[in-house]
């Protein structure tokens, strides 16, 4: 049986994979590391991740970085829950094409400026637009990528709900998952320890 240990900080970037873990229903351990304390920055911690970040997911011992790594590890492991299309190779296209979106574009656009992060956040809502999920009715990890960051966005931009309806209503639709709940429930109790 294959050993998953997740080093994660509540609230951070590596909340869209314990989420996921969730979803799988694998049996990992979590290890919560402070960004705040910079215990990210240990010469421990940077033996396995070299560039100091969360998620850091080992699998077997084996360090795996990035969210969109992780995520699409833990489709592609678990492929009973269904986080990933099958067999369809422009579904598949179009979560790689949001995972990068989300990556490169929507996860930095705070950093550019809040015009640039509102405009970006627009971007998104047209993207998604009236569908139930990111690659329309399926569920998949583009929808756990995209509602962590959408989550944090949230709580620091709090833009009006009329300029991100379809982004609202998504985030409504994952607050209501198990996994989801699980998630913020065990990272609520730990605490959010983010840096400034």
């Amino acid at each position: 049986m294959t050993k998953l240990v997740l080093y994660f900080s509540p609230g951070a970037s590596s909340m869209a994979v314990h989420i996921a873990l969730h979803e799988v229903g694998a049996a990992f351990e979590g290890k919560p590391v402070s960004l705040a304390r910079k215990e990210t920055r240990t010469p421990e911690f940077l033996a396995i991740n070299p560039a100091g970040k969360v998620p850091t997911l080992l699998v077997d011992g084996r360090p795996l970085t990035e969210v969109a790594g992780c995520l699409f590890y833990l489709a592609r492991r678990f492929p009973d829950a269904k986080l990933l299309p099958a067999g369809d190779i422009e579904a598949e296209a179009q979560a790689v094409s949001w995972m990068s979106f989300l990556a490169s574009t929507i996860h930095p656009a705070r950093r550019q400026g809040l015009e640039h992060a509102n405009e970006v956040w627009r971007i998104a809502d047209a993207r998604l637009g009236a569908n139930r999920w990111a690659l329309g009715d399926a569920y998949s990890i583009v929808d756990i990528h995209l509602f962590r960051l959408f989550w944090r966005m949230e709580k620091s931009l709090q833009p009006p709900l009329a300029t991100l309806a379809n982004l609202f209503a998504h985030r409504d639709r994952m607050m209501a998952r198990p996994a989801v709940q699980r998630t913020i429930e065990v990272e609520s109790g730990i605490g959010y320890d983010l840096p400034a």
